[in-house]
This record gives structure tokens, sequence and C-alpha cells, in this order.
């Protein structure tokens, strides 16, 4: 069958991530009000700001028009409304059946996070390879497909190859926040540091309205962490992610707080139990265990435990086989029982990509098995755990922190509370 090509500059600008997109999918809605893709592009894009009653409905709509189109544009849509429901193992599944009946689509590109989100090794590496397929098709001009290969390569633990695509997708398009944001997994496995630093600013200089604006802040945190610029870590923390980021809240502060570090401002644990309770709240396995994290910096030990109970009950096996041992170590890292912590979380070991996410995100749990075995006096077996961290990123300053010895006596109190930051409190 013949390819498909972005059809529209709106298109492009949101496979982009560079912020410029909704002026240019809500001219698009009103220039074919009859068309089911840019309404659905539209409420994707809107998504956050939407009721999950208005979203159904919002996207029912788009459904309905693009049947009356074509098998494409419902494919497209259908799509769409499965990854937007957190359907993520069904979404990936129908992406596999889309790329099959049209190859190399660009717009289906922008659901290609499903696969991971879907907590399934299998769909994830179905996912990898389909990235592989679509950029061999699309070839070297697909600034796009360049992106999300220079992703799939950082995933891989390939950081050069990952580098050299992004590069090359920046070369074709400098707006492409897709390669930006690969780049920054590469650039936390190759160890960049400042230079990463400088870089994600730079972009976000030129790019002030980009969509992951938050999360490349979360990436610039962690290289701060990373070269033991503590103060640099909170400091982004508090200014840049909002109340609603609690899962990048938690994973920067939990890392801080292995270390042996003051946390940036913690996520209240009524916020995180509403969330919790919430429909979706243990939607999938990526999002409970963040806000698992979340429970963990405060040290809600007792919450966490309920969660835990949760989790074993689950009918999914990954929250069953993963979540709950999981959440159960951090309770005991929590209750200063290091001992079964270790207990808990060494047989998962390859395990864990039951979580969903992607290393950056599960690495954690690593970091915290880690820290674990080091409060029990086995720290030749921490350092082996970490031994592919430490000869290949370029600094270890945190990495030396979760080996270093020390009592075991829990996680550091918090520190005390400061006035709210504006953007936190938005």
């Amino acid at each position: 069958m013949d390819t498909v090509v972005l059809p529209s500059e709106a298109v492009l600008e949101l496979a982009a991530l560079s912020g410029r997109h909704l002026p240019l999918l809500r001219q698009w809605v009103a220039g074919r009000p009859e068309a089911g893709v840019p309404r659905a592009l539209l409420a994707w894009a809107e998504a956050d700001g939407l009721g999950e009653e208005e979203l159904k409905a919002q996207m029912a709509g788009a459904f309905e028009a693009a049947k009356a189109e074509n098998g494409r544009a419902a494919s497209l849509v259908y799509g769409l409304f499965l990854a937007l429901l957190r359907q993520h193992r069904l979404a990936a599944e129908h992406l596999l059946r889309h790329f099959a009946d049209y190859p190399g689509d660009e717009v289906a590109g922008l659901m290609l996070g499903v696969f991971h989100a879907s907590g399934d090794p299998a769909l994830q590496r179905a996912g990898e390879a389909l990235v592989e397929r679509q950029y061999r098709l699309m070839g070297p001009q697909s600034w796009a497909w360049a992106s999300w290969l220079s992703w799939v390569r950082a995933e891989q633990g390939r950081p050069q190859e990952a580098v050299a695509l992004s590069e090359h997708a920046l070369g074709l398009f400098p707006r492409s926040g897709a390669a930006v944001h690969a780049r920054a997994h590469a650039d936390h496995d190759l160890g960049a540091g400042v230079e990463s630093v400088a870089r994600l600013d730079g972009w976000l200089a030129a790019n002030p309205e980009a969509v992951q604006l938050r999360h490349l802040n979360w990436h610039a945190a962690l290289q701060s962490i990373a070269v033991g610029d503590f103060p640099e870590a909170r400091r982004r923390a508090d200014e840049v992610l909002l109340r609603s980021d609690v899962g990048m809240r938690a994973a920067t502060n939990w890392r801080l707080l292995l270390a042996g570090q003051c946390p940036a401002r913690l996520s209240e644990p009524d916020h995180v139990r509403e969330l919790l309770a919430a429909p979706g709240g243990m939607a999938d396995t990526l999002h409970t265990f963040n806000l698992a994290l979340a429970l963990a910096c405060e040290s809600q030990v007792e919450d966490l435990q309920r969660l835990a109970v949760t989790a074993e009950g689950d009918e999914r096996a990954a929250f069953r086989e993963v979540v709950a041992p999981v959440v159960r170590a951090l309770a005991c890292v929590c209750a200063g029982a290091p001992g079964r912590a270790v207990a808990l979380l060494e047989p998962l070991a390859d395990g864990l990509e039951g979580l969903g996410g992607v290393r950056v995100e599960r690495e954690i749990v690593q970091d915290t098995l880690a820290r674990a075995l080091a409060e029990t006096g086995r720290g030749e077996r921490a350092a082996a755990l970490l031994e592919d961290r430490l000869t290949r990123r370029t600094h270890h300053r945190y990495e030396d922190l979760l080996l270093a010895a020390r009592p075991a006596a829990g996680l550091p109190a918090p520190r005390p509370a400061t006035a709210v930051p504006a953007a936190f409190a938005r």
C-alpha cells in the first residue's frame, strides 16, 4: 500500500511536541468540522483539561465522523480513543494492525508510547521492531521516524546510535521535541551531566512553548542529581514542576532521599490518596508505582502496605507479581527494614519491565535495591548491581552515595515546609 505522509502543518507541530500545534489544530477543525481525525487530535491535545465524560463524548463524535470518511481515519481515531482511555495493551495491539494496513503513518506515530505503557515486554519489543520497520520504510528524510527510532535506541541501551539519530532529526527539523527527549534519555545513560543540562536549557529557551517543558526539566534535574548538584535539582523541581506532576516530583525526591539528601517540595499525602482512589488511579502499573513513590517520599508506611495488599489482589499479573513486591519494599525501606526490602526486590531482576514506562523510570527500583544492600553491609553486591552504570557513565556521584555505608535508619526526614513556589501552586 502507499505510505502515508503528514497531512497538515498542525500534525507536524503535534508530532514535534513543539507547543505550536493548538492554534493550527483549531483552525483545521474549524475548516473541516465534518472530519474525524482533526477533531480527535484536538481532543488528544487538550485531554489534560477535559473531564472524562467530555473527553469520551468528543472522541465518540470524532469516531463516528471518521467512520464516514475512510478506513484509515476510523482506525486512527479508534487508536487515539483507546490510548486516551489508558487501554494501553488494546491500543498497542491495534497499532500493530494499523501499521500493517497503513505503513509509515506518521500521525499514528503519535501513539507509540502505548507499547511501553502496556507493561508487556512482548508488546514493548514489538513496538520497537515496528519503529525500526517504519524508519526503514520512510527513510532518513523523515525526521519524525528518526526521532522515534532515536528514542527506541536509547531505550535499548544503544545511546551512541540514539545521539546520532537525534542529531539527524534535529538537523532536519530543529523543533523536534521528540528528538530532544530521546537525546535526554541517551544523555542519562552516557552521563552527559552539565552538558546535557545546557543542551536542554538551550533548546527550551528557543522553544518555550514545548509540550514537554516540565518533563525535559525533570530530565535536567536527574542530570543534576547524577553529578551531585543537589541544590540545582531541588530548585528546578520546585520552580518548574506543578502540583499535578506527582510522578516526576516523586521520582526526583526519592532519588534525593536515597542519596541522603534533602528533597524538594513533596506531594501532599492526601492528594496522593485522592489520585489513587480516583477513576484510573490504578489504571496502569507505572502510574500506580509513581503514586507509591510519592507516598514513600513522605514515609507513609501504612498507605504503602494497604496499596500492596490491593495490588496483590489485582487480576492483572503485573500488579500482583511486580507492583505489589515493589510497593512492599518501599514500605520496608521507609520503616528501616532494608534487609526485607532486599528479599523482596532481588528476585524481580528483569521482571521490572512489568512496571511499564522506560528504563530511566524503572532504574529507581534498582537504586532502591542498591541502597538497601549497602545498608545491610552488602556493598560488593550493591556495586555489582550498578557495575554497568558505573562503567558506562562518565560521572558517579549519585551512584557513589547509593553505595556509601551508613547506618540502617530509614530515609532522612523531609525538610521543613517553605512557602509554596508560584509554579507549584498552579
